[in-house]
């Protein structure tokens, strides 16, 4: 403002040496100019360099030096439970690996030993206990200790049951509540259920039990005496599909709650079957669900929200999804959905490898079919069938590398598991 006030004006002559003197100021000043405008884009180069924090020299001198942040989020991830396991399964042989992969049967007044070969010598890492227990919480305890005292102190066994409610529950006694049907848990509230299975998955928890191979969550879409597997026995809770699903994610929760983890079945579902896979190879084809069906969408909406310990394929085949194969052993249902669609990275269990669905496969390829399909651990519910199907899936990984890399894959999600729960070290 002030230069354009007074800029019009010109100086009266004066003396020579006001003359000089001001000629001499001119100069000065133009020198400055001139060295600050040359000197000015190095300044900015160096402002510039220092306002780009991806720089290849800083991300150099971050990879040497970590931040302490950076250091906890190093170690928090190396310290998680996936890291612990592929640690462990890199110290692992193949025939370890693969004895991750099986859960063999302990019957009701059977003798833990008989088992004890299996678990210190073959690896087997986890047992289902089946049949009537009805000696209560110590006797069920007893045999899960013995059970355990021959696993290696640092890899505990998975120790499951099935403990559904109503006509399926294979603990009972002193310290088990006689649970109601599935169909009764259905007309409780979801938090009335969630305190339930809470109660429940302490009983179990106390027995010495970590998962229950529990809730049914199939949606019966036919007749419900003629849907032997389910809705005649009452396994479902009696609901559409999302209210099948609101009472699903409370089990699981509850369960939860007592430390105990909970497993959804039969995946994607066999409320349209008039078939009970586990007796015979009839009616066991479903020909109307679909993968956008209603049935499917309480499984995936439980899986999403709860995240349960394990999810167990069906043994029924899905015409409309894949009529090549049993669920169990189908790569687009398990790794194509379950895995891919849904999102699903935890622990895929087979139903009943020794059931009759799948009688006309050779035993030895039962365990292959599974793991091949992107399942990860062979529930086998005959113990004759255990040390043939372990074979197969071990000769199988020896032959074929691609099929050893699936052998690690499903192994280190069963470790996954183990470490979550506690029972690896």
């Amino acid at each position: 403002m002030q230069q354009i006030k007074h800029g019009g004006r010109r100086p009266r002559p004066s003396s020579a040496p006001t003359i000089i003197a001001a000629m001499l100021c001119v100069v000065a000043l133009v020198t400055a100019g001139t060295a600050w405008w040359m000197l000015r884009p190095q300044q900015k180069d160096a402002l510039g360099h220092l306002a780009q924090p991806q720089s290849s020299s800083s991300t150099l001198n971050r990879d040497k030096a970590p931040t302490p942040k950076s250091q906890e989020h190093q170690k928090a991830a190396g310290d998680s439970p996936a890291a612990k396991a592929s640690r462990a399964i890199a110290t692992m042989s193949l025939d370890e690996r693969a004895g991750q992969l099986i859960m063999a049967p302990m019957f009701a007044g059977g003798n833990p030993a008989d088992l004890s070969a299996l678990i210190s010598t073959r690896h087997v890492g986890s047992v289902v206990l089946i049949g009537n227990w009805n000696n209560g919480t110590a006797a069920a305890k007893t045999a899960a200790d013995a059970l355990q005292s021959y696993a290696p102190s640092g890899n505990q066994l998975i120790v499951s049951t099935d403990q559904e409610g109503g006509q399926v529950q294979h603990l009972k006694g002193s310290g088990f509540d006689t649970m109601p049907s599935a169909v009764a848990q259905g007309q409780m509230s979801a938090d009335t259920l969630r305190s339930s299975a809470k109660t429940w998955g302490g009983q179990l928890k106390q027995a010495g039990i970590n998962i229950d191979l529990a809730p049914v969550l199939g949606t019966v879409q036919v007749k419900r005496s003629s849907n032997a597997p389910i809705g005649a026995l009452n396994r479902d809770f009696g609901l559409d599909s999302n209210g099948n699903a609101q009472h699903g994610i409370a089990f699981v929760e509850g369960m939860r709650d007592a430390g105990v983890g909970a497993t959804v079945k039969h995946y994607p579902g066999l409320g349209a079957v008039t078939g009970n896979t586990d007796f015979t190879t009839e009616g066991i084809l479903d020909t109307t669900t679909t993968l956008d069906d209603e049935e499917i969408g309480a499984f995936n909406t439980t899986i999403k929200q709860a995240k349960p310990a394990m999810v167990m394929m069906s043994l029924a085949t899905y015409q409309r999804i894949d009529s090549s194969a049993p669920a169990a052993f189908s790569s687009k249902i398990i790794d194509g959905t379950l895995r891919g669609s849904v999102g699903y990275d935890g622990v895929v269990i087979s139903d009943s490898l020794s059931a009759a669905a799948v009688s006309g496969i050779a035993t030895k390829d039962l365990g292959v079919r599974l793991v091949d399909a992107g399942g990860d651990l062979a529930c086998i519910g005959d113990t004759s069938y255990v040390t043939p199907i372990l074979d197969g899936i071990i000769a199988r990984a020896q032959s074929d590398p691609a099929f050893a890399k699936k052998v690690t894959a499903s192994a280190t999600r069963v470790m996954t598991l183990k470490y979550q729960m506690g029972l690896a070290k």
